[in-house]
């Protein structure tokens, strides 16, 4: 099949390319950045125990009602992962030490991708976030009630 003839008084055709991806510095830029200001966090916890009174504010749900929040004694289990104390990290609030675990995966697949150049991002359909509520609502009732006393903080 000929090719067409092309007229040499119309501007060339630029040939067509793909951007250029970010320098990988930029592309990990926003995990290391996050993994700083969790370090920070981090660090302060494990260095100002939550156990000692007076340095952290009360839960509000734990003031006013009594009962525990599913976020109850998450700083407690935080100073302890900063120790290395899984044992009491997990009776301060098991949810909390799994969430960590969790959010280290992400951080971790997070850092791949983008150093890999490629999309990071993560979308979660209706049924997780519905699955996640009713965990919470569990967790949150169970250790409130006699027999689940053991997660309680």
């Amino acid at each position: 099949m000929p090719t067409p003839a092309h007229d040499p008084s119309s501007p060339p055709v630029p040939p067509v390319f793909a951007p250029a991806p970010a320098p990988l510095a930029r592309r990990l830029f926003p995990p290391v950045a996050v993994l700083g200001g969790i370090a920070a966090a981090w660090t302060y916890v494990g260095l100002v125990d939550p156990n000692e009174t007076g340095h952290y504010p009360v839960c509000p749900l734990l003031l006013l009602t009594g009962l525990y929040c599913p976020a109850c004694g998450g700083l407690r289990s935080a100073h302890a992962v900063a120790h290395g104390d899984l044992t009491a990290a997990l009776g301060a609030n098991a949810l909390a030490v799994v969430g960590y675990a969790v959010f280290a995966a992400v951080w971790a697949a997070w850092v791949v991708r983008a150093a890999k150049g490629l999309p990071v991002r993560i979308t979660l359909g209706p049924l997780w976030w519905w699955g996640l509520g009713a965990l919470l609502l569990i967790f949150t009732v169970v250790r409130n009630l006699p027999f689940g006393s053991s997660l309680a903080p």
